[in-house]
């Protein structure tokens, strides 16, 4: 049952990389999402009714694309004006991180790194340390809140049922 989540999550990628619904590429997909599940499942899912609840996958769907259009448009515009407008104070920061579960701060790390102008350098229970490219307070909660509070929120109410 561990594996299933898995399977799932790897045939739905490989469909979506391959742009293609062929016979071949089903059957492709298929057979490789059965491999990634059978050995990755065990290591990857500890709870599988937490995993295959539709109401996750429905969350981080959203996440997902509002995180690929708006806020990838927003840091890309800042990053473009401050290059532009030479406004580049860079610096290492601590960001504190309110998360429990591994996942969740799994996906805070990955959409730090992949939003531009900011990279996570360092991780652990507690905080983040960013290396962001316009240092703009001294204050842990107010970095919190703009580096990091928007994709927290999102990986609580996914990984951890958190919100609405």
């Amino acid at each position: 049952m561990r594996s299933v989540p898995v399977m799932i999550a790897a045939f739905v990628t490989y469909i979506i990389i391959t742009g293609s619904i062929t016979a071949y590429d089903i059957i492709t997909g298929a057979v490789t999402a059965f491999a990634a599940g059978l050995l990755f499942g065990k290591h990857l899912v500890s709870n599988p009714s937490k995993a295959l609840n539709p109401a996750r996958w429905v969350r981080f769907a959203l996440y997902f694309l509002k995180y690929i259009t708006v806020i990838e448009a927003k840091a890309h515009a800042d990053v473009i004006g401050r290059i532009l407008s030479g406004d580049v104070r860079p610096g290492i920061v601590k960001v504190p991180l309110n998360l429990g579960d591994e996942y969740a701060r799994f996906l805070v790390a990955a959409s730090i790194t992949n939003t531009p102008g900011t990279v996570t350098v360092h991780m652990d229970d507690h905080c983040v340390y960013v290396n962001w490219i316009s240092v703009s307070t001294s204050d842990l909660e107010k970095r919190r809140e703009e580096i990091l509070e928007e994709f927290e929120e999102n990986a609580k109410k996914i990984f951890e049922g958190g919100g609405a």
